[in-house]
């Protein structure tokens, strides 16, 4: 391979990592609960992409850089012999309280951010895997089924049952407590 070639991989390598290393380790952080090993399971994806051959990935690395993480997680797992899963006592202790800001105030909107994710890590292990893959990956849902090796109808019931659940239970902190969300949260995708 000519030197001008390694350089042009190597390049597109490093953006690779730095566009993807923080959300995958995020990712895979939350399937096993342990910081190191998700750290681990991302060098691992990155040292199986640079032997990848570059044009069978180029195009999809998101979607193959997630599904490696995730099947090498699993792998991971099922070698530990148990399954983990984020649930809300593993959040970190200084979670924020599960009430959405009632104004601009930064602190508020940090105690809101912290509430919804005790109320995604509440939601069942594939309901939670489905919303990081959407909104901390940024994958399409097509993207997302072939990741999770499932159908784009059932990403789309997942997904949807999940931000159903986190809004009613948002509703219900809100002092809703009949937990209905009114026609404009709905349309903002925010119960308030």
């Amino acid at each position: 391979m000519p030197d001008d070639e390694r350089h042009r991989d190597r390049d597109w390598i490093r953006s690779v990592v730095l566009q993807y290393e923080g959300p995958l380790t995020i990712y895979v952080a939350r399937m096993l609960g342990d910081d190191d090993r998700a750290r681990d399971v991302v060098q691992d994806a990155f040292l199986r992409l640079w032997q990848a051959e570059r044009a069978s990935v180029d195009g999809h690395v998101a979607k193959w850089l997630y599904r490696v993480c995730r099947n090498r997680a699993v792998d991971v797992c099922r070698k530990e012999h148990r399954m983990t899963t984020l649930d809300a006592r593993k959040m970190d202790a200084n979670a924020a309280p599960e009430r959405p800001p009632r104004h601009g105030n930064p602190a508020e909107t940090t105690e809101h951010h912290g509430g919804v994710l005790a109320l995604v890590a509440s939601l069942p292990e594939r309901q939670q895997e489905v919303v990081r893959l959407k909104f901390q990956g940024g994958l399409s849902y097509r993207e997302m089924a072939e990741v999770m090796n499932t159908t784009v109808n059932n990403v789309g019931v997942l997904l949807h049952t999940a931000i159903k659940s986190i809004r009613t239970r948002m509703a219900e902190l809100a002092g809703d407590g009949d937990g209905e969300t009114t026609e404009t949260q709905q349309q903002t995708g925010v119960a308030r």
